[in-house]
């Protein structure tokens, strides 16, 4: 705001100067840098007019707008003080110049009277006449009353005279001042909308992410019970290690960040490996990864909810092997993720957990990428199942 109090006063000041130059006034070097005084001035008061302003920022425009009317009156009067004072002198400086020219003699009297003193007139020759009240002296000179000093109303009507124009000027700084306000205002608002909408969009993010380990969790610790049960030690060892590798590499990510598309790769193989302990005979894994895609980055554990899908409701429910893939491949700007499986596809158990791991992943794309992701998923008319998700192919590290 300093820097628009300071751009008033100074094209306030070269408005007056050239418009000086241009009609041609007398004493240009006296007027220039006392003008230059009543800018200065004009810029101090006007910052205390911004200091008083400031309190009143968080208040409606109303109250903004009658604080502005009310605070620039004093001010606009306290810079015409100032203004009469700076160039009272140079008045009396064209006064003089006036008489000097003319003959006279101008002065003033005690009382603060401008007088014109007319020398006695002489034979054959024309003497001013100028109006107000004359005196005739002893030797014929006459002194004329031309501006008596002002007084009472008359002074404060020449004050506000002054006041006026700089009365107008202050507030048009005011109204620049409170749209400058209303701008960072709003800028500020719309930062802060900003900041909660990444707050909240990263707590759903964690939210969902965090729907997915439990719920593995929990499938897990029935596979291993059931191992435990039936005797199967060394397979059950084979499956913690396993469980222990997959928890170590999806806890020590970020929930809301990007990964790797190699590194979501290499987790799902880490999970395939648990559940072939599970299904050392029914489950065949195929992963189709170009080496050009391994940098691309895609939300963490995106596809764990597919594959776990895939094992649950194709290879667990089969008694067949059963193929799962999952395949990435791109086209233009554009990653495409598949998972998808050659089982006896969902039958009866359409909904359920099924449902709740394919709204996870929904979900996610959604808060991530917006309307930028598409999932489309369906039954193969060969049977089993597949789900294709497609979203911005990225290899930045930044979101």
């Amino acid at each position: 705001m300093l820097f628009s109090i300071v751009g008033l006063w100074l094209t306030y000041f070269v408005l007056v100067t050239m418009r000086g130059a241009v009609v041609g006034l007398e004493l240009q070097d006296e007027l220039l840098w006392r003008r230059l005084v009543v800018c200065l001035a004009g810029a101090v008061f006007t910052f205390g007019m911004w200091l008083v302003l400031r309190l009143v920022d968080s208040r409606s425009l109303m109250v903004k707008t009658a604080t502005a009317l009310v605070v620039a009156l004093p001010a606009s009067l306290m810079i015409a003080q100032v203004n009469q004072m700076v160039f009272a002198e140079v008045q009396e400086q064209v006064y003089q110049k006036y008489a000097e020219e003319q003959g006279v003699v101008i002065r003033r009297d005690e009382a603060g009277n401008l007088l014109l003193d007319i020398p006695p007139m002489r034979r054959g020759g024309a003497t001013p006449q100028p109006g107000g009240r004359a005196q005739t002296g002893e030797d014929g000179a006459r002194t004329f009353v031309i501006a008596p000093a002002p007084r009472g109303a008359e002074r404060w009507r020449q004050l506000s005279d002054i006041a006026l124009g700089r009365y107008f000027l202050l507030l048009a700084w005011a109204a620049l001042y409170l749209a400058m306000l209303a701008g960072a205002q709003a800028r500020t608002a719309q930062a802060r909308e900003e900041r909660f909408r990444m707050a909240a969009k990263a707590a759903e993010l964690r939210s969902l992410r965090y729907q997915i380990n439990p719920h593995f969790l929990f499938n897990t610790l029935n596979s291993l019970s059931s191992l435990v049960i039936t005797g199967k030690d060394e397979r059950a060892e084979a499956m913690i290690q396993a469980v222990s590798n997959f928890y170590r590499h999806s806890l020590a990510e970020e929930p809301t960040e990007d990964v790797a598309l190699e590194d979501e790769i290499a987790l799902q193989r880490d999970y395939l490996a648990i559940e072939e302990v599970r299904f050392p005979e029914r489950l065949l894994v195929e992963i189709t990864l170009p080496e050009q895609l391994e940098r691309a980055r895609v939300p963490g554990m995106i596809l764990q909810p597919l594959v776990e899908n895939s094992v649950r409701y194709a290879v667990a429910r089969s008694t067949t092997p059963v193929h799962v893939t999952v395949e990435a491949f791109a086209e233009g700007d554009r990653l495409h993720l598949v998972v998808a499986d050659d089982g006896p596809g969902l039958g009866d158990a359409g909904g359920g957990g099924f449902g709740i791991g394919l709204s996870n992943v929904r979900d996610r794309l959604r808060a991530r990428f917006g309307s930028n992701a598409t999932v489309i998923s369906g039954q193969v008319e060969d049977g089993g199942y597949r789900t294709e998700l497609i979203m911005p192919l990225d290899f930045n590290n930044g979101r």
